[in-house]
Formats: structure tokens, C-alpha cells, sequence
């Protein structure tokens, strides 16, 4: 007799901790978020753009600049096994967006207004509103140059806040000007903080002539007054750049936007100029920002591409829908649950709810638990929790006399029907009138 071998046991495996999964019923808020955004996409005439979600480390070293956080600290990079290649799981979307139009040409015969949707990585400590993979929406205007457009993608995004019913919201925004203006500017800023360095912690002082301008957003507190002394870039700018924002604000002023000229928000990409801005919350903690963007006309030229001037914005997924967590977003209800007593009836049910369901009747069918289907006590249990408007009964007598029992199970006064499974149109047209 041989001694029996007991394979050892598998060990339990987690996701990664700030890599989400998003699982029902909470998935459905998702879907109902992107739809909305998809409705206002199409309002907008904005159309849909989907990048990989792997691009060569490059890009984002030359887009967003090799002195920021996210290039020094916070990208997922590694050396492709197979030829050697710096790839990056890509921590934003707005270089792929433009690589993408670079590389097929998308501006050949004019501008394009693009959005997209998906999954971003940054390798930081996980806290609230700030996740290792997290999702974002984001709209580019690729090829126009005018304030009009920096005034369209705004109200945009303001549009998207008020039909997700997100309040004390707060629109900031700025100028950062063009390039000669910011280096006269970034001249000025290095004086000063020289003339204050033992007040520097050690970052500021690291990135003191490598990127002044992103000593602006530090949050030190020590370091406050200091940064508040410091010249204004609003000073520097030429009388174009501050007629581009004028215009800007002049299109938000005439559509009732409410916003406020924040001199210190320079944004954390290298690429942006003219235009900047920020819809924030403080409902949020440190992690505010719901959504940001600008103007970036060099961006083009930097990964490769024909000069071309592009605005555009991304908003974090997670963090709206925190923002509207107690909220009831219109997702989509179940129209009907099929409740059947025999798995011998399971032909003819299939083909009654597949002609409800290419009715846009939303119908979910019970199945068979090891060939067995449960009383009809506990499906009408599982019918009722699922949210259902109806029960369909298929039962012997029914499949008997060729009907289905229809019972309503959120009006309790309503009668029940018996509709002839050949005929379900007409029953699946008066449910769709009357919703």
C-alpha cells in the first residue's frame, strides 16, 4: 500500500497593494462615469483615442522633463528582455497621445480633438486619492492655437463636474507665458532663492537651477515665506501672453464660470506654457486636484513631431468618484430575471430572452447549480435582490401552454401577464415606452 502524497498547499496571492481591483456592484459606478463621459465627448465632437499603455522610457524623459518627481522617482521603468529597450508603464497619457499623432500623422489635414480613458502607474506610497495604477480621463486639442480652444477644453471639464453634481469645486488658473518669458523669470527666481538659500531645504536646493519654477509648489512649510517673496511670473509676461489669458477669462466670465488667478500654480510637467489651470477640492485632503491641464504648443517638437500647438486636461477617475460616492449615478437597472423550474426548459428560455435582450430589454437568466436549479422560493429571492422591475416565470405550466408569466416585482397592485413566448415584442416595446 503506497502512502498518499498531499501536495502542499498554494499560497494565497493579493493584488498589488495600490493596484485595485474594481469588482460589482461598484464597477457599475465606473461604467455609469464613463458613459457620462462619453455622452459629453460626443457633445463636444471630441473623439476617442486609445494609446498603449507601455511606451519607450524616452518619451516621458523628453515630454515631461527629466527634472520632475515623476521622471526622477515615480516611474515604472524597466529593460525589455527581448532588445535591450527602456520601456515605461506610462505615468500620464498626454506624450502617448502625441506620439500617437506624430507617428500617424493625425494633423495632416487639420486639428484633432481627441479624449481617452485608461489606466496610468506611478510608483508612490498609496494613500487616499493616490494609487499606484489609477485611471484618468483626459481631453487633447491637438493643432489650435487660440484662447478660444484653452476656454473650450475648461468649460468642458467644468460641464463634466456639474453633470457628475460635484460642488465647492474651485477653478484656478494661470499663465506661465512663452519660454523667453519664463527664462527671464527663472533668472529672477534663482537670484532670490540664492539670496535666501540657507532658508532651502535640501530638494529645493538640489533643483535650484535645474527647475526653479517647481520650488513654486513646494509644500515646505518652513520654506513659505520665502516662496511667497518670490518675483511673480504674471510681472514677466509680455502683453501677448497676457492677452491670451485675458481672452480666456473673458470666454469663462461670459459663460458664468467662477474662477481665480492662482500666481503660484505652474502644474508638474515641463511641457505646459501659456494657459494653466486646476479644478480642486478641498473635500479631498492633500489630494485635491480633481483635474488639470493646460496649453503645451512645444510638446510636438520635443518628442520628434512638427511644431503644433495642443491644450488639454486629465481628471482622476477615482478621485470624482469618491468626490460622488453618496451619490446615486443613473446605472443601468435590470429590466427582468428569468426564473426557471426545469433545466429541460433551458432551449426555449434562451431563445425567449434573446429576443428580449436584441429588444434592449436587460434580462439575466437563473442557472443550474450542479445541474440542479433551486426552488422557486429562493429565486424569487435572488430575482428581488437583484434589483429586477419583473420576474419571468418559465414554468411547466407555462412551457406547457407555450406563455411566460410575467409577475412586477417592485408594484405589488400590478397583475400579473401571460405573454406567448412567440410573442415577446410586443410586452418588451411597452416595458421600453415606459421607461
Amino acid at each position: 500500500m503506497t502512502d498518499s502524497v498531499t501536495a502542499p498547499k498554494a499560497e494565497k496571492l493579493a493584488a498589488i497593494k495600490g493596484m485595485n481591483d474594481i469588482l460589482p456592484p461598484d464597477s457599475a459606478r465606473w461604467e455609469a462615469l464613463e458613459d457620462n463621459v462619453r455622452s459629453l465627448m460626443r457633445a463636444y465632437a471630441y473623439e476617442n483615442i486609445r494609446t498603449p499603455i507601455v511606451e519607450h522610457t524616452a518619451l516621458f524623459v523628453r515630454g515631461l522633463g527629466e527634472v520632475t518627481d515623476i521622471v526622477e522617482k515615480e516611474m515604472y521603468s524597466f529593460e525589455d528582455k527581448l532588445n535591450g529597450d527602456r520601456l515605461t508603464l506610462r505615468p500620464e497619457n498626454t506624450a502617448g497621445v502625441v506620439r500617437a499623432a506624430i507617428e500617424h500623422s493625425l494633423l495632416y489635414n487639420g486639428g484633432k480633438r481627441l479624449y481617452y480613458m485608461g489606466p496610468m502607474f506611478r510608483h508612490e506610497r498609496p494613500q487616499r486619492g493616490r494609487y499606484r495604477q489609477f485611471h484618468q480621463i483626459g481631453a487633447e486639442a491637438l493643432g489650435f492655437g487660440g484662447p478660444e480652444v484653452d476656454a473650450e477644453v475648461i468649460l468642458m471639464a467644468h460641464a463634466l463636474c456639474q453633470r457628475l453634481g460635484i460642488a465647492d469645486v474651485e477653478l484656478q488658473i494661470n499663465s506661465l507665458g512663452q519660454p523667453g518669458e519664463r527664462n527671464a523669470h527663472r533668472a529672477a527666481l534663482i537670484a532670490h532663492f540664492e539670496a535666501h538659500h540657507d532658508a532651502l531645504d535640501a530638494e529645493a536646493k538640489r533643483r535650484l537651477h535645474l527647475n526653479p519654477l517647481r520650488l513654486l509648489d513646494s509644500k515646505n512649510p518652513a520654506m513659505q515665506d520665502v516662496i511667497t517673496a518670490a518675483p511673480k511670473l504674471m510681472d514677466f509676461l509680455g502683453e501677448a501672453s497676457k492677452a491670451h489669458l485675458a481672452a480666456v477669462r473673458g470666454m469663462l466670465d461670459a459663460n458664468g464660470v467662477a474662477h481665480t488667478v492662482n500666481h503660484r500654480l505652474v502644474r508638474g510637467m515641463d511641457y505646459y506654457n501659456l494657459t494653466v489651470f486646476e479644478f480642486v477640492t478641498m473635500q479631498l485632503g492633500a489630494q485635491g486636484t480633481i483635474c488639470a491641464g493646460g496649453r503645451y504648443d512645444y510638446l510636438m517638437e520635443q518628442v520628434g513631431g512638427k511644431p503644433a500647438p495642443a491644450v488639454g486636461w486629465a481628471m482622476g477617475m477615482e478621485r470624482v468618484l469618491e468626490l460622488i460616492a453618496q451619490q446615486a449615478l443613473p446605472v443601468a437597472a435590470l429590466d427582468a430575471y428569468a426564473l426557471v423550474t426545469d433545466v429541460a426548459f433551458f432551449p426555449r428560455v434562451h431563445q425567449c430572452l434573446e429576443a428580449l435582450r436584441q429588444r434592449g430589454v436587460r434580462v439575466q437568466m437563473q442557472a443550474a447549480v450542479d445541474g440542479a436549479l433551486p426552488g422557486m422560493k429562493a429565486q424569487f429571492k435572488r430575482a428581488d435582490n437583484s434589483g429586477a422591475r419583473f420576474a419571468l416565470i418559465f414554468g411547466a405550466d407555462e412551457m406547457a401552454d407555450g406563455v411566460v408569466t410575467i409577475k412586477a416585482l417592485r408594484d405589488p397592485q400590478a397583475a400579473q401577464l401571460r405573454q406567448p413566448l412567440a410573442d415577446v415584442a410586443q410586452w418588451a416595446q411597452s416595458l421600453q415606452s415606459a421607461a
